[in-house]
């Protein structure tokens, strides 16, 4: 029986999960993830083989794990109680999080001389995480820019709310952490100035505009970014502090990876040495996406990609193209053509519709997707044709 192959390619984008082994403190993971991944090309089952501009996406935790990055709560501790030698201190708007924030606070609580106020926003944090059911915050006579409640007074209006997910009562879980802390929700960040001049302020992608009101207000204020991001041989440092940590242990946090950037060029030069192509290389954490049920965003990292080589940098060059093929109805296909040729001319009217979002953003997405954060095994993705478009050819590789 004869085979006919079609000359055609039919096949874009493709990204792969790779399994990688299970490493402990102290491994070459450079080494290791460039020796999976051309011991892939060789594989029986689904081998993978390298082009020019593929990307390799590394998951945070596995380079943190390698580099030993990790903090006490006692490290946490220690920090605060520098910060803050003495008195009470407030904690802005932190996400509702066991497994992100929860042994934050128990390490800034065991810091703090005086009384922890933790200042939670209301009817949800940050990221999407209800603390409150919408509907009766909307029903009520009270008004979220301006009524600060205390945990009682929030009880008496809209009683004990369990998370939908998790059937945490997040509010409880807090105040539990340690005897000096006490529950305030607000959410306009002035007020927490009622309550102490020394504040933490522990919002994510707000924490900046957080720090500079509360700054300009009168406040001594640090972020979590703050927080154990100075090198140091007794316990681990992240530029990021303790923003992008998880839990790790009991008395442990696993911090966000440091010197990202140089990960990334070093395993893009040693790929380039041994395959003689030109990867692209980027550390990625959680994903810039929501959940539609839920409301809950995944993206409670600083960034989605803490580190990357610089072929990732930017926004897409696309066009769109329903918006070509809709405007070109007699011959769709050679006005996509064209379109696509001549995108770099400066007439940006078929760009209309493409989102402008930021290339690391948009893969690393890609990749948390694709990782997952359970028993995938496969803290590597690799992807292949990403920065190609509707006329790109079948690699010479391929055709040869």
């Amino acid at each position: 029986m004869n085979t006919t192959y079609s000359t055609n390619r039919y096949v874009g984008a493709s990204v792969y999960g790779v399994r990688m082994p299970i490493i402990t403190e102290g491994a070459d993971i450079a080494k290791i993830i460039s020796d999976t991944v051309i011991e892939a090309e060789n594989s029986v089952y689904q081998p993978i083989t390298l082009d020019n501009r593929d990307i390799i996406g590394i998951t945070e935790s596995f380079l943190a794990r390698a580099q030993g990055n990790y903090i006490a709560i006692d490290d946490i501790a220690s920090d605060v109680s520098q910060k803050f030698p003495e008195g009470d201190v407030a904690v802005a708007f932190p996400i509702l999080s066991r497994n992100r924030f929860a042994k934050i606070l128990e390490g800034i609580a065991k810091g703090v001389k005086g009384k922890v106020y933790v200042c939670l926003s209301y009817p949800a944090d940050e990221v999407g995480n209800a603390i409150m059911d919408e509907d009766a915050l909307f029903n009520s006579d009270i008004n979220p820019y301006s009524d600060i409640l205390s945990k009682q007074q929030f009880r008496e209006k809209f009683g004990i709310f369990h998370h939908p997910i998790t059937g945490s009562d997040h509010i409880q879980m807090y105040e539990d952490i340690a005897p000096n802390i006490e529950i305030v929700l607000l959410n306009n960040p002035k007020d927490i100035l009622k309550y102490t001049n020394q504040v933490i302020v522990s919002s994510i992608h707000t924490r900046h505009r957080h720090k500079a009101i509360l700054q300009n207000a009168g406040g001594t204020v640090y972020t979590l970014d703050d927080i154990c991001n100075t090198p140091t041989n007794q316990h681990g440092w992240s530029e990021y502090g303790v923003l992008g940590s998880n839990y790790s242990d009991e008395n442990r946090l696993k911090l966000f990876p440091r010197d990202s950037m140089d990960f990334c060029k070093s395993l893009q030069d040693q790929l380039k040495k041994r395959t003689g192509k030109q990867i692209e290389v980027m550390i990625y954490g959680d994903g810039g996406f929501k959940c539609p049920k839920t409301h809950i965003w995944e993206f409670a990292d600083p960034v989605v990609s803490p580190g990357h080589t610089d072929g990732l940098k930017g926004m897409p060059n696309e066009i769109k193209i329903k918006a070509v093929a809709d405007n070109n109805t007699d011959n769709p296909q050679a006005a996509i053509q064209k379109a696509i040729a001549e995108k770099n001319t400066g007439d940006d009217f078929y760009t209309l519709g493409t989102t402008p979002r930021q290339i690391t953003d948009l893969v690393g997405s890609l990749c948390d997707l694709t990782t997952g954060s359970g028993d995938k095994g496969t803290p590597v993705v690799v992807i292949k044709g990403y920065f190609d478009n509707y006329l790109s050819g079948i690699p010479e590789r391929v055709r040869a």
